[in-house]
C-alpha cells in the first residue's frame, strides 16, 4: 500500500475517503441547521399575533415568521424597492415602506409592483396609501448578500439614498433613514383575489427535513467503500 509503485494511489485514496467523510459531516450540519429552522418556525406560529401598538418591540430579532399587526401611516417619501421579484413569471421589484405607529418605524413589503414604468421613486407614488393603515403579517429579518451569488448593496458615496437594492438588507437601509427603524420588516398576509399592484408575497416554507441526512449516509458510504475496498482492489492487482 505504500510502496512506490501505489504510493500516489493510496494518498489519493486518504484524500478521497476524508472528502467525502467531510462532505458527510457537512450534510449533517445542514440536517441540524434545517431542523433549528423548522423548530424556530413552529415556535413561532404557534403563538398569537404580535400587537406592534400594544406590546414591546425590545426583541423582534428573535420572533421571525411570528404572525404580527399594527396600525400606523406610511412614509411614501422614504421607500425603496426591491429589485429581481417576479409575480406570474412577470419582472418586477417589491415596495418596502416605513409605516411610523406610536413613536417608532417599521419597514412593510407591501408587495410586488411590474417594474414597466416605476423606474424611479416618482413612479411608486400612484400606489400610496395614505392615511392610517392596518397591516396583519409576519416577522421577517433583513438579509444582505447571500454567501454564494448575488450582488451586495453599497450606499452612494455622495450621501444620496439608494432607491433599487437587490437584497432586503434591512441594517444598510436603516443607514440612510432619517430616523431610526426595527430590525426587522413585515411580510403582509396574502389576499388571493387581490391582484392590484402592490401585490404582498408570502414565501412558502416547506417544514420538512429535507435530503440533508440521505445525501450524509450516501457520502460515508463513499468514503467506507473507498478506504475498505482499496486493500481488496491492492490484493487483485499483486495476485
Amino acid at each position: 500500500m505504500f510502496s512506490r509503485k501505489w504510493l500516489l494511489t493510496t494518498l489519493l485514496v486518504f484524500l478521497g475517503t476524508a472528502v467525502c467523510i467531510r462532505l458527510g459531516i457537512w450534510q449533517l450540519d445542514r440536517l441540524e441547521q434545517r431542523r433549528a429552522f423548522n423548530a424556530q418556525v413552529a415556535s413561532m406560529r404557534a403563538l398569537p399575533p404580535l400587537d406592534l401598538n400594544a406590546e414591546t418591540a425590545a426583541s423582534l430579532e428573535t420572533m421571525e415568521w411570528r404572525a404580527v399587526t399594527v396600525t400606523g401611516e406610511y412614509d411614501f417619501a422614504n421607500q425603496v424597492a426591491l429589485r429581481n421579484q417576479y409575480h406570474n413569471s412577470q419582472y418586477g421589484y417589491h415596495l418596502l415602506t416605513p409605516l411610523h405607529f406610536d413613536g417608532e418605524t417599521v419597514l412593510v413589503d407591501r408587495g410586488w409592483i411590474p417594474a414597466d414604468g416605476n423606474s424611479a421613486p416618482a413612479d411608486w407614488r400612484k400606489y400610496d396609501e395614505p392615511g392610517a393603515v392596518t397591516v396583519t403579517g409576519q416577522i421577517r429579518l433583513g438579509q444582505g448578500k447571500p454567501a454564494f451569488g448575488g450582488v451586495a448593496d453599497a450606499l452612494p458615496a455622495d450621501g444620496s439614498p439608494l432607491w433599487m437594492w437587490n437584497n432586503a438588507d434591512i441594517e444598510r437601509m436603516a443607514l440612510q433613514m432619517p430616523y431610526p427603524i426595527l430590525k426587522v420588516y413585515i411580510q403582509p398576509n396574502v389576499d388571493p383575489a387581490d391582484e392590484t399592484p402592490p401585490i404582498p408575497y408570502q414565501p412558502e416554507v416547506e417544514l420538512t427535513e429535507g435530503p440533508h441526512f440521505g445525501y450524509a449516509l450516501q457520502w460515508f458510504t463513499f468514503a467506507a467503500i473507498l478506504f475498505g475496498g482499496y486493500p481488496f482492489f491492492l490484493r487483485k492487482q499483486e495476485e
